[in-house]
């Protein structure tokens, strides 16, 4: 049986090897498990079994770029995970991101005239906007774990999807831009057949598209950052 000494030094092993403390707590409770095994399949003390774990887990804490989220190296385990976590989140964002496209072009052939898609396509873009807003100010008690400060201060983050909280923010500013601009352009392509402004219809139609699905993309990013500290309570205590 593992006694809370050694968990200790489980946990300050894979503190070491810059691991984010949802992924840590992850891989420490199936060390755990594995060390404990060994121990009763070899009999063998934790010493020497926690000795060989390292060994079998080494090639796993190897550093490795995934400069698209991270400046920095990050262990190799680390990033097979993030990746698969990451690639769910991103189709759901860009299934919303598609849809909201479709709505978009839906608006564009329903609306009566210019004036009246100008305001549908600043509700539609708002609404983004609102929604990202509300997540943040109703989760505000949980704005103090958006650093990295906590009993391993300047070793670990709290999540995976610390990281990039701050794309949050910059989606959130970018889009009260397209908030304050008009969809001129596409209206005018599709409904009075100009097309003299091909360029600018396509930047009308796809760079709010591109937006929106950041948003979506950072907002499920927040989210998921706010239900792993739900699990991490023992970790989040001060030292």
């Amino acid at each position: 049986m593992i006694t809370e000494e050694q968990e200790n030094k489980i946990t300050d092993y894979l503190v070491a090897q810059q691991l984010s403390l949802d992924i840590l707590v992850e891989i420490r409770d199936h060390m755990i498990s594995q060390i404990s095994d060994f121990q009763y399949k070899e009999n063998i003390s934790f010493e020497e079994a926690f000795l060989q774990i390292k060994e079998s887990w080494s090639g796993e804490f190897k550093l490795v770029n995934y400069l698209l989220f991270y400046p920095t190296t990050i262990p190799l385990i680390a990033k097979k995970i993030i990746q698969e976590k990451y690639a769910g989140l991103f189709r759901k964002s860009l299934i919303i991101g598609l849809l909201a496209l479709g709505i978009n072009l839906l608006l564009i052939f329903t609306a009566q005239n210019q004036e009246v898609y100008n305001i549908f396509f600043k509700l539609l873009n708002g609404s983004f906007l609102l929604g990202s807003v509300l997540i943040l100010v109703f989760n505000y008690k949980i704005w103090k774990y958006l650093k990295a400060d906590f009993k391993y201060k300047g070793k670990s983050l709290y999540t995976m999807y610390q990281q990039n909280i701050g794309l949050l923010v910059v989606c959130a500013s970018s889009m009260v831009q397209i908030v304050m601009k008009n969809g001129t352009y596409a209206y005018q392509f599709f409904r009075e057949h100009n097309h003299s402004e091909v360029a600018l219809t396509l930047i009308t139609l796809i760079f709010p598209f591109i937006l929106q699905t950041a948003l979506v993309f950072a907002v499920f990013n927040f989210m998921e950052h706010k239900k792993n500290l739900v699990k991490m309570q023992e970790f989040l205590k001060p030292a």
